[in-house]
């Protein structure tokens, strides 16, 4: 099973990092407005994701990136990447 780290971005430029382990699956599920933060903010876009070896990992790699060095790192990954929309 993999285990993935995701970022997706609004046209406002908003992020939302999460974890599953099914990537279209969860993408889809909040272009459909179910999450409870994504809801109404979308369409939502894939910017970035990290494969892990397992949840564990996955969970601690989601948290470092929604912390402060965590949101340097991404704006650093994210440079250059166009608004969707």
């Amino acid at each position: 099973m993999k285990h993935i780290v995701y970022v997706i971005k609004n046209s406002e430029g908003k992020l939302y990092k999460g974890y599953t382990t099914d990537l279209n699956k969860r993408i889809q599920y909040h272009n459909q407005e179910l999450g409870s933060w994504t809801r109404h903010r979308g369409p939502w876009q894939l910017v970035y994701q990290e494969s892990c070896n397992d949840k564990s990992e996955a969970l601690k790699r989601e948290k470092f990136l929604k912390s402060g060095k965590g949101r340097e790192f991404l704006k650093e990954k994210l440079r250059g990447i166009a608004q969707p929309g």
